[in-house]
């Protein structure tokens, strides 16, 4: 089994950053991606960014240019990070984890909420 734990979320004001984590622990598949969502409550979790087993990383469009994903493999864990800049208030939003190698996995969610 794979454990998920996010953290990192928080309050920033716009233009600031913010640093999004999650940890993968357990049985974990060395052909397995990880990627962070968003989801605005009452619709469905829309992509942000991902990244693959070989560190190749996939970005939405909102994403591009301001976010950057990356992934720390080790035994038995991995660790991803979301290094989030140029915040706006349209980023204020539950961001989640999710970990795929055969069925996803998601995390719990962290909130972010970008306000002056």
């Amino acid at each position: 089994q794979v454990q998920l734990v996010e953290s990192g979320g928080g309050l920033v004001q716009p233009g600031g950053s913010l640093r999004l984590s999650c940890k993968a622990s357990g049985r974990i598949a060395s052909i397995a991606s990880m990627g962070w969502y968003r989801q605005v409550q009452g619709e469905k979790r829309v992509l942000v960014a991902c990244i693959s087993s070989n560190n190749i990383p996939l970005y939405a469009d909102s994403a591009e240019g301001r976010f950057t994903i990356s992934r720390d493999n080790a035994e038995n864990t991995v660790s991803m990070f979301l290094q989030m800049a140029a915040l706006t208030p349209e980023d204020t939003v539950e961001y989640y984890c999710r970990y795929r190698a055969y069925t996803p996995l998601w995390g719990q969610g962290t909130q972010v909420t970008v306000t002056s």
